[in-house]
């Protein structure tokens, strides 16, 4: 249910995208954050424009602006022409919005579903990635970046404490400024029968300022796939941890969709570290079905209340967590769709609408 229109102007490419459908989903199987203020907040969509020459040597110029139900993001990143065996150089500006429920949300049902805590994020951040020339398996980016992120309250007012009282910020102050350098490496092989994918992120603060974030994060995604004869296995573990200064919002969320099934988002947990497993068998029923069954768990690894302001304690979620399921597997023209039932170790059922996205 939505629209989209592409219109060329001169050398430059417009895309517009319209859609209704995943209000359509939430408003009849998930529940309301907030409340809807205007017909507009009906509509997500995205507009992107692209220029391939801005300059007139092969400068790449790419705006992009993506509006959820409560959530949106604007890029705009420029892009240098480079010799191939040079990195890639590419600037990055982007500010987003976006509820913060992975780590503020309120687990209701069973922990099957997170209501809103009243904190957003608005996240302002520009810098420079390299990308460097792929080898036949491994490829890398590098990146420095300064960030300036600001809780909000619901009406949008900058806030720095939650509805406790406990800082939303490492600063004490409404907003916290950082630089930070980041390193990403990939790894993949693949085969007729199987492959393997492997995802390391490696974050450093550096103290720029006195007041600035100092830590060091990081986060890794393997995962594996398997053909058993018409069926697939596909195994999938993320893992990650933060010493040094820390905001809450910078803590690892467990549950929810892409994360353990059967729960809200973060009403697993959220901690300094973090540890998810899932697997999933799918099973072709026609060109463009496919059945599926799955089971996911996850675990802070006792460190929700290394978390300040220890917001899983105060909200009572129980640090780990088992979801097992079924759902199908929808492939169109539009993309990949997934409609999944699962159920936590509480017994409460929870029905999801999504991309595929298990083996990203």
């Amino acid at each position: 249910m939505g629209a989209q229109k592409s219109i060329h102007a001169g050398k430059a490419k417009i895309d517009v995208n319209v859609d209704f459908t995943h209000k359509l989903c939430a408003s009849l199987m998930l529940p309301t954050l907030r409340s809807s203020g205007s017909p507009l907040s009906l509509v997500i969509g995205s507009l992107c424009i692209k220029h391939p020459n801005l300059f007139g040597g092969s400068e790449k110029l790419d705006v992009s602006w993506d509006k959820g139900l409560y959530d949106s993001n604007v890029l705009v990143v420029y892009r240098r022409p480079r010799p191939e065996w040079l990195a890639q150089q590419s600037f990055a500006l982007q500010h987003s919005l976006s509820p913060e429920i992975g780590i503020h949300g309120i687990p209701v049902n069973n922990f099957s579903r997170s209501g809103s805590g009243g904190v957003n994020l608005s996240r302002l951040s520009v810098g420079m990635d390299l990308k460097e020339p792929a080898s036949s398996k491994w490829c890398s980016t590098t990146s420095i970046k300064f960030e300036h992120v600001r809780p909000l309250n619901d009406e949008g007012r900058a806030i720095n404490r939650d509805y406790d009282g406990f800082p939303l910020t490492c600063s004490g102050n409404p907003h916290d400024n950082m630089v930070v350098l980041k390193q990403e490496s990939r790894f993949a092989k693949a085969n007729e029968n199987s492959f393997f994918h492997f995802n390391l992120q490696i974050e450093q603060g550096i103290p720029v300022l006195s007041k600035w974030i100092i830590f060091n994060r990081f986060k890794f995604v393997a995962s594996k796939g398997i053909k058993l004869g018409p069926a697939f296995l596909l195994t999938r573990l993320t893992g990650g941890s933060i010493v040094g200064d820390m905001a809450p919002y910078q803590a690892f969320s467990i549950g929810g969709l892409g994360s353990v099934r059967g729960y809200g988002e973060g009403a697993v947990g959220s901690g300094r570290s973090c540890l998810v497993a899932n697997s999933e068998l799918t099973l072709p029923l026609n060109k463009m079905l496919e059945g599926a069954i799955f089971l996911d768990c996850g675990t802070d690894l006792r460190s929700g209340h290394l978390v300040p302001g220890n917001p899983a304690l105060r909200q009572g979620k129980p640090g780990s967590g088992v979801g097992l399921g079924y759902g199908l597997r929808f492939k169109s023209q539009f993309g990949h769709f997934q409609v999944d039932y699962a159920v936590n170790a509480f017994q409460q059922r929870t029905l999801y609408f999504g991309l595929s996205n298990l083996a990203s």
